[in-house]
């Protein structure tokens, strides 16, 4: 049975999150929900619901430091059931402790971060290592914008939303990039006619600069101490 659990630091305005509590083989386990509703369109990592689209919902949800499942799509799809959220969503992983969450406004933009670094480097190693392929990702972003943004800005909305992260682990004293398996979620409003769509979010663009601040806030504020 899922419980849902008062948040200790609630978000506020467009990125509003619950907490969830479950009992999963024996293990006390929590989740994050954010139930964003109609009008968004989001560009994700994640195993589910990752890609470009309308989506109405993000949950991100800790599992246990030795998760073996390999059908995780399945799996959150699960608990995002078990949550009551219905329609298109997206679902991520990570062996962090959610309940830790980081959160950061600048502009009117907002983001929220988890982050677990037990495994961690960076980006460009001269090793191959595919044993990580289906862990769960340990660092994991969710940035909303109110306003609506072209397909390309949209993507950029990733780039710049991890080089903000990158400078966050350094400025928390972390000597890496991220951990193998880290994902992020951006979401933007569904173009409507009577408004402007933006066509830019690299970090020298107005609301790209906003993303990166806040999402920078969050990762920092997520971080433990290494």
């Amino acid at each position: 049975m899922t419980a849902v659990l008062p948040p200790p630091r609630p978000a506020t305005g467009l990125l509003t999150v619950q907490q969830l509590a479950r009992l999963e083989d024996g293990e006390r386990l929590h989740s994050l929900l954010w139930r964003a509703g109609d009008g968004w369109r989001m560009i994700s990592s994640a195993v589910l619901g990752g890609g470009v689209g309308e989506r109405s919902w993000v949950l991100n949800t800790q599992v246990s430091h030795g998760y073996r499942r390999t059908d995780p799509d399945r799996h959150l799809a699960e608990l995002a059931l078990h949550a009551d959220v219905r329609g298109e969503g997206v679902g991520l992983m990570t062996a962090a402790d959610v309940q830790r969450y980081g959160h950061a406004v600048d502009g009117g933009v907002e983001a929220i971060a988890t982050a677990g670094l037990g495994v961690r480097g960076w980006a460009a190693s001269p090793q191959e290592d595919t044993a990580l392929a289906v862990a769960p990702g340990t660092i994991n972003i969710v940035v909303a914008l109110p306003v609506a943004l072209t397909d390309a800005a949209l993507v950029n909305t990733v780039a710049t939303a991890t080089e903000a992260k990158v400078q966050a682990l350094l400025d928390a004293g972390y000597d890496c990039s991220g951990t193998p398996t880290d994902a992020v979620c951006v979401a933007a409003r569904v173009p409507r006619a009577d408004e402007e769509v933006h066509a830019f979010a690299g970090p020298r663009s107005l609301w790209g600069a906003r993303l990166a601040r806040a999402v920078h806030g969050a990762v920092r504020a997520a971080c433990p101490p290494p």
